[in-house]
């Protein structure tokens, strides 16, 4: 869809109408993430953001606000006019778990923000490193390991309060086997000890560990979606092995201060889901073992409030003691 069509479909070709006036009077969308560079955020946002260009009458350009796992470029995204030309890309939980795992946000997820386009889908992945036995491949095998092996049956985690986390805490709480999580700085420390063996297992993104579950180093034992996912067909989901409530997956979104015109926010909702659906985009998901996600404004929201009740009553049940 080039420029012009796109403006006729949506209705915005006239040049006297509310988009069309605010693209001339704010030239740049800038989408900020709140993680460092190189993550799963940039490999999504930074392409779809190259295929936009000429597709959406205002230049899109992405930049970061990294720290506080999100929560800093978030909440500047709050305080910014509700334009539409500051967006927050992040994934869920920045929105879903945060509010129930930190006592000081700075934002309120369901009153601040208002859903702009989901991007894709994505799962998490329980590995096992070096660290674990080679035999052990099964998640049974390894919790009758770490019974047997308390001062070792440990997990790795990015950081504390994040989906990973909470997922080691909800097998350790339905096994009855004790758990510990063990922090480290980001993602990238994480796979740099499970690979060097310092962590036996840890839940990770599944773009990070692809490779290296491909190549031998690591090994799959359960994915935490509801669903096996396409990428890793052999590896069981952690329902199918009778942990029935530990079945979700994760997404990224872009997301707009709260009043934002309606016009602005279909607009750009119109334009991502059909650069998104473009072969050049396909491929960048299917690299990264991803799902693309489809739908309105308003199932997006549907689905945040649906998963900030659902990370509710997870960290009720695993008892977690909120940070700061």
């Amino acid at each position: 869809m080039n420029r012009r069509s796109f403006l006729k479909a949506s209705g915005v070709a006239a040049l006297g109408s509310p988009l069309m006036a605010a693209a001339q009077n704010h030239p740049n969308i800038v989408v900020w993430s709140g993680f460092p560079a190189g993550g799963l955020g940039d490999q999504i946002s930074r392409p779809l953001i190259e295929q936009l260009r000429g597709n959406y009458p205002q230049a899109l350009i992405f930049d970061a606000k990294p720290g506080a796992g999100g929560r800093i470029a978030a909440s500047f995204v709050k305080r910014s006019a509700p334009d539409g030309n500051n967006l927050l890309q992040c994934p869920a939980g920045v929105l879903t778990l945060h509010p129930h795992v930190f006592t000081n946000l700075g934002y309120e997820p369901l009153k601040d923000f208002v859903p702009v386009s989901a991007l894709c889908n994505f799962t998490y992945v329980m590995t096992a490193g070096p660290g674990l036995p080679s035999e052990i491949t099964t998640v049974e095998q390894y919790l009758k390991w770490a019974a047997a092996n308390p001062k070792l049956a440990n997990y790795g985690i990015p950081s504390r309060g994040n989906a990973l986390h909470m997922a080691g805490m909800l097998l350790s709480k339905h096994s009855g086997v004790a758990m510990e999580p063990i922090p480290f700085k980001g993602g990238g420390p994480l796979l740099t000890n499970l690979l060097g063996g310092q962590v036996p297992v840890s839940f990770n993104v599944i773009s990070e560990v692809l490779p290296h579950i491909r190549s031998g180093k690591l090994r799959a034992l359960a994915v935490t979606s509801p669903e096996r996912w396409q990428a890793l067909a052999d590896t069981p989901t952690l329902r199918e092995l009778g942990y029935k409530d530990i079945a979700f997956t994760e997404w990224l979104g872009w997301f707009a201060p709260v009043d934002t015109p309606r016009a602005k926010l279909e607009g750009l909702n119109m334009a991502v889901q059909a650069q998104m659906a473009r072969p050049e985009m396909q491929q960048v998901l299917e690299k990264n073992a991803l799902q693309r996600m489809t739908g309105s404004v308003e199932a997006l929201q549907t689905r945040v409030r649906d998963d900030y009740n659902y990370w509710k009553d997870v960290v009720a049940f695993t008892g977690f003691t909120p940070e700061e």
